[in-house]
């Protein structure tokens, strides 16, 4: 049975919902857990029949309130696991509540592997694709642009079956939906055979990587690279289809790599570096050289992904990938004269066109360059001169990550834009779905 908290007239209220991240908090009415897509739809009924908005809630890795209500909140977690595998249609699918972590072991298992992933894996799918997910790769594209197939609880209890060839103007718009448009409940995934990835990770100048960029684009499936702000120096990362065996990285390397430096090491240095700011450029000189040259090679989801648990807040941008070092270069000046001090390394990643009607890579290439700050350390000054120069370009902000951008600035650069808020308009007319997140960035 679904487990429910409620707050009637003169009840309590039920405890507060916060992000991964602790910038989001919400206090919704009552909290429903389905334990089938009927009791879903039933949820979504009885809310609407109460007047009450709702939305559905993932582990919490949005940076944005896009899943933050006073009404009522869906915890689809009890809505887990692989429902279906097509060998022959190569596809697989499974529940909205699926942790990615628990997809790619369960994939693995079975001998198979999405194509491409994001670099942590502790989202569900339904949130991942709904906030628009991404990895990097010259050819393969976000995990939303992997979806063949999904099912959508419609703001009147309807379930909606989407595909190419089902509903394709719903399928067109839902594999990336905010939220907006409903309450996926499964997804069909693309897969392929498991294959192995070389990875290999380089210091590079800054200089040369950018000068560079194009050309380690072209080279390789999978290319991206950190810029440490305060000094010339960054990291990159080189991921390649090859025929194996696997060799991983060895135990003490990858303990020295994975988590002392860039889990506890990095805690330590970036907590110090919030209580005593004047030493972060000095530390990033230090951290940006600690980090050695190294080649390993694993099933993917083993080299695409890795542990985050550093806690901070994001802010990303999709820039035309034609103009994405002319954007860095002039976010690493802008630091250098200024008096901001930056402890969190600068993420640069590729995306293909495609062809989802919100996707931050809708309809072109895109590069990717995301800021970071260190949990409680204030971000607002690093993020709105960052954002300033992201929007210069055209730029089209992560849909879970912190921005200020609203529906007049995406009318602008999403030709679809239009196509989008007329379907939520046949979907969702009350807005059962719909928050202050949405009324901002959609409009009302």
């Amino acid at each position: 049975m679904a487990t429910t908290g409620t707050a009637g007239s003169g009840g309590t209220r039920t405890a507060a919902w916060h992000n991964w991240a602790g910038n989001i908090s919400a206090t919704p009415a009552r909290v429903v857990t389905p334990a089938s897509v009927g009791e879903l739809q039933e949820a979504v009924r009885r809310a609407a029949g109460d007047g009450l908005k709702v939305k559905a809630v993932g582990t919490g890795h949005s940076f944005t309130a896009a899943a933050a209500t006073d009404g009522v909140l869906i915890r689809p977690q009890a809505l887990a696991g692989i429902q279906a595998i097509d060998r022959d249609a190569g596809t697989v699918t499974v529940a909205a509540g699926t942790v990615l972590k628990d997809l790619n072991l369960a994939l693995a298992k079975e001998g198979l592997s999405l194509t491409n992933m994001g670099d942590i894996m502790e989202q569900t799918v339904s949130g991942a694709t709904s906030t628009g997910t991404h990895g990097t790769g010259r050819d393969s594209a976000s995990i939303a642009a992997q979806i063949r197939g999904l099912e959508l609880v419609t703001a009147d209890g309807t379930l909606l079956t989407c595909s190419e060839k089902e509903n394709p103007e719903v399928f067109a718009a839902a594999r990336l939906g905010i939220g907006a448009l409903g309450v996926v409940t499964a997804i069909t995934f693309a897969v392929e055979p498991l294959f192995f990835l070389t990875a290999r990770e380089e210091p590079m100048p800054f200089d040369r990587v950018t000068a560079e960029f194009d050309q380690l684009h072209a080279e390789n499936e999978h290319f991206e690279f950190y810029w440490f702000p305060h000094t010339g120096n960054c990291n990159t990362k080189r991921n390649n289809r090859s025929q194996g065996p696997a060799a991983p990285p060895g135990a003490v390397s990858a303990w020295v790599e994975d988590e002392l430096l860039s889990n506890g090491l990095f805690q330590a240095v970036n907590s110090f570096g919030r209580a005593v700011p004047a030493a972060i450029p000095s530390i990033a000189r230090i951290a940006s050289r600690a980090l050695s040259a190294r080649t390993y090679t694993d099933i993917p989801y083993k080299v695409f992904t890795s542990p985050r648990r550093v806690r901070f807040v994001e802010m990303e941008y999709a820039l035309p990938r034609e103009r994405v070092v002319e954007a860095l270069r002039e976010l690493k000046a802008m630091v250098d004269r200024s008096a901001l001090r930056i402890s969190f390394p600068v993420e640069v990643r590729t995306a293909p066109a495609d062809d989802i009607t919100l996707s931050t890579a809708s309809g072109r290439e895109s590069a990717y360059i995301a800021v970071h700050m260190y949990k409680g350390t204030p971000y607002q000054a690093y993020f709105t001169a960052a954002e300033r120069i992201f929007t210069e370009y055209g730029g089209r902000p992560h849909w879970g990550k912190v921005h200020t951008r609203d529906a007049e600035y995406f009318a602008g650069v999403y030709p679809r834009f239009g196509e989008f808020t007329a379907l939520r308009d046949r979907l969702d007319p009350d807005r059962v779905f719909g928050n202050d997140y949405l009324r901002r960035v959609l409009g009302d």
